[in-house]
């Protein structure tokens, strides 16, 4: 799924300025004949329906353009509830559903009453109690928007996972994950020198002798048993639910600030047969210092890709929760 798309979301103050500019500006433009009661109710009526539509549409487009977290599948809502605070990104949408049933609710109810009354006071009082009302509600559901959007802006970074053979770049913080998948591939990861520069999943694809692989470049670990934090579980995520081969980065000089033996320990922990070892920051090593264990440069790491992808068949992980 491709969270790109999802649209900012407005707050309440927001909203309720596009709904009255637009009342306002559609009504300039209107003329009617008839009586003067007549003329006032229908204009009224008119500026009713063009907030009252505006409102809704923009608050139902919210609703709709966020995901339905019941059809997505086991990796994206692992990834949510990893990210988000999902129980209140649940309240928050369902905040956002009462704000559009109340504001139909009261469109009906004033445009009955102004229909109704003989008085062309009662049209104006009628016409600004309901102003009044909807922008009571919206603003209640303030907080709720704020939410939405920062949800949105983090679900923007997730990746699009596809339905192709999937490596995962793995391994310590800053040992250089980021700088492998630029060099695999045709994304552009963000690299600097100091822990946790990737904080979320970066992605990207490279195609050898016609077959086109996806790669993740994951958030760094520390390959703790316990109290792992949100952004090393992401790591995990990835290895877990969607690796069909893991290429593990590891940094000789230890000028990631972790020593040769601690990352040779996180290795023996992959569970994972595909596993491929790349040795980075290889410029700068001293002479003395050698690797035992079988490591691969990039076009060897590629070639070695193609060759394992020939076999690949479609997670059951990429379905959704509905069809599993």
């Amino acid at each position: 799924m491709n969270f790109q798309k999802l649209a900012p979301v407005n707050t309440s103050e927001q909203l309720l300025d596009l709904a009255f500019s637009k009342a306002r500006r559609k009504n300039k433009a209107k003329k009617l004949e008839g009586e003067r009661l007549e003329i006032f109710q229908k204009k009224e009526c008119s500026k009713l329906d063009i907030v009252k539509d505006n409102l809704t549409d923009r608050m139902q487009k919210i609703l709709t353009d966020f995901p339905s977290f019941d059809s997505l599948n086991n990796f994206y809502n692992k990834l949510v509830r990893l990210t988000l605070d999902y129980a209140k990104l649940k309240q928050s949408l369902g905040a956002v559903n009462w704000a559009v049933s109340r504001v139909r609710l009261l469109h009906k109810d004033y445009v009955r009453k102004i229909a109704k009354t003989e008085e062309v006071s009662k049209v104006t009082s009628f016409s600004k109690e309901f102003y009044g009302r909807i922008s009571s509600i919206v603003k209640q559901i303030n907080s709720n928007l704020h939410f939405l959007e920062s949800a949105r802006r983090m679900m923007r970074t997730y990746p699009d996972v596809k339905e192709m053979f999937t490596v995962c770049i793995y391994g310590f913080p800053n040992v250089g994950k980021t700088t492998l998948l630029n060099q695999l591939t045709t994304s552009k990861g963000k690299v600097a020198e100091y822990a946790f520069t990737t904080k979320s999943i970066n992605s990207g694809f490279f195609e050898l002798q016609g077959v086109k692989i996806q790669v993740f470049d994951v958030p760094g670990t520390l390959g703790r048993p316990t109290k792992k934090n949100n952004i090393e579980l992401q790591a995990d995520l990835v290895v877990n639910e969607l690796a069909d081969c893991i290429i593990y980065v590891i940094d000789l000089t230890e000028s990631c600030g972790y020593s040769i033996e601690s990352q040779e320990r996180l290795l023996k922990k992959i569970r994972n047969k595909n596993t491929l070892i790349y040795i980075s920051k290889s410029d700068l090593l001293p002479e003395e210092i050698s690797f035992k264990q079988p490591h691969y440069g990039v076009t060897e790491i590629k070639e070695k890709i193609v060759s394992l992808a020939s076999d690949w068949e479609p997670k059951k992980n990429l379905k959704s929760t509905e069809d599993s």
